[in-house]
């Protein structure tokens, strides 16, 4: 691999590592799992940054490359990596005016693997499209999905402060 290319991965992954740390922590809880995926999401990119046509961004596909790493990961281990409601500090013991973000992210996690991962993108400031590519969704799709997730997080926040 020539100087040129290895300088130029090392510099995008150091710019936009935050997205691998995101996606990891919204699907594993594990802190050794989650230092495994972290060097197994740079290992996949590093084997795939060559075939990297700058079709898309290079945050678009660095995403879609996290999710995929991390997908196949829950697909192969034995264990029990996603996120159950049991797992999640109570809802109710988060200072809304102090962390709100707290509690989005708390129930944001609550959703499953494809909405969470939906839900992170759109307030990532990502396009309906360019989420649609990463997840290989039809964008149609996304729209509708952005709107009854947006609709569900919006009840279950008014549940977990309301009773």
């Amino acid at each position: 691999m020539c100087k040129d290319l290895k300088d130029k991965y090392v510099e995008l992954i150091q710019q936009n590592e935050g997205i691998i740390y995101k996606v990891i922590n919204l699907h594993i809880d594990n802190t050794e799992d989650k230092k495994d995926l972290f060097q197994e999401i740079l290992l996949q990119a590093w084997k795939s940054f060559p075939k990297f046509e700058e079709r898309s961004s290079f945050t678009t596909w660095l995403y879609r490359v996290s999710l995929n790493t991390v997908f196949t990961f829950r697909k192969t281990t034995n264990k029990k990596v996603e996120t159950s409601v049991e797992s999640l500090p109570d809802i109710k013991s988060i200072e809304l005016n102090e962390k709100p973000h707290e509690l989005l992210y708390l129930l944001i996690k609550q959703l499953d693997k494809v909405d969470r991962t939906i839900m992170t993108l759109h307030l990532d400031s990502y396009k309906n499209k360019e989420i649609a590519e990463i997840l290989g969704i039809n964008v149609n799709h996304i729209n509708v999905k952005i709107h009854r997730l947006k609709n569900q997080i919006i009840e279950s926040y008014k549940k977990s402060t309301h009773g």
